[in-house]
């Protein structure tokens, strides 16, 4: 398996991939697939955070990197929203998405970006040094269980003296 920067070709494959990866998820609104044709779009999107990851020419996985903005009123903070991870259902447990989530975060810091943020399972992240997001003094924007609000450090301090609510550009909501 190889993990790569996704290429404009990669694009119909990877919408169809990462629509499979949510289909039969009840905590999804299977609009996933949609999210990341709107991120790729936005004017903050970058090309080096879009990853697939590739067995025997079919794409097995996919994650996305995207510009957010922690802000506490007075200061703001850039970090990166994770969103979505997608790896296909026929190769579930074989080790894709944390091949995807630590080359991501590898690729984020080498650019600078001190810390991420997510919504996710909270028994599937920490295994990459996410903690609850209210531990730093980090909220979302929108209703969601404490424990599913992550965040990590991507370097060294990312998210010292970091607090405030989760700001996302206007493509993840459509």
């Amino acid at each position: 398996m190889i993990v790569r920067e996704e290429q404009a070709s990669d694009r119909t494959g990877v919408e169809a991939l990462v629509e499979a990866a949510f289909r039969d998820l009840a905590v999804s609104d299977h609009t996933e697939h949609l999210l990341v044709a709107r991120l790729r779009s936005a004017p903050t999107f970058i090309p080096e955070l879009s990853l697939v990851a590739e067995e025997c020419n079919r794409i097995v996985g996919h994650v996305l990197l995207t510009p957010v903005v922690i802000a506490d009123g007075v200061g703001r903070t850039a970090a990166l929203g994770v969103a979505p991870l997608s790896v296909a259902p026929d190769r579930w447990r074989r080790g894709i998405g944390s091949r995807l989530m630590r080359e991501a975060h590898a690729r984020a810091a080498a650019l600078g970006f001190g810390s991420a943020v997510l919504v996710g399972h909270p028994d599937y992240y920490p295994r990459f040094g996410y903690r609850p997001a209210s531990a730093f003094g980090i909220r979302f924007p929108f209703e969601a269980p404490d424990e599913c609000c992550l965040a990590v450090e991507l370097l060294p301090g990312g998210l010292c003296g970091v607090h405030g609510t989760v700001e996302y550009p206007s493509a993840f909501f459509g």
